[in-house]
């Protein structure tokens, strides 16, 4: 038997497993389980961005220090507007317009802080 699962299509392994899972749920019904966890992934995802752009603002603050004061009032407003968008989210998950605005803020705020970071980094025109 552990032959034959060693050599199944891993796309159908992992189907079967989530089939597996699913039908655990079903029979103990264990919904509202699965909800808490579900919340619980939600909060570490969030947890997880904000200590990665932690640890990237900590590796580049010298450098984002030297920057004019425009320069790192916009790099750092786009950074804060992109983490209060993305608590917002969690928070409400929008849908139709609203989810619309989140993904405009998102690329704008995202832009923003590309774009200081380039022309901090072009050295001649």
């Amino acid at each position: 038997m552990r032959r034959f699962f060693s050599q199944m299509n891993p796309t159908v392994r992992g189907l079967l497993v989530v089939a597996l899972i699913a039908l655990v749920v079903i029979t103990f019904n264990l919904y509202v389980t699965l909800a808490v966890v579900y919340a619980l992934a939600g909060i570490a995802f969030f947890l997880a961005i904000a200590f990665f752009v932690y640890l990237v603002w900590k590796e580049r603050r010298d450098e984002i220090g030297a920057w004019p004061t425009q320069a790192k009032l916009a790099f750092y407003g786009g950074a804060l507007l992109i983490i209060v968008a993305l608590g917002a989210y969690f928070v409400g998950h929008p849908t139709g317009p609203d989810a619309l605005a989140f993904l405009l803020v998102l690329g704008l705020s995202g832009f923003a802080m590309w774009r200081v970071w380039r022309d901090q980094h072009t050295y001649g025109y």
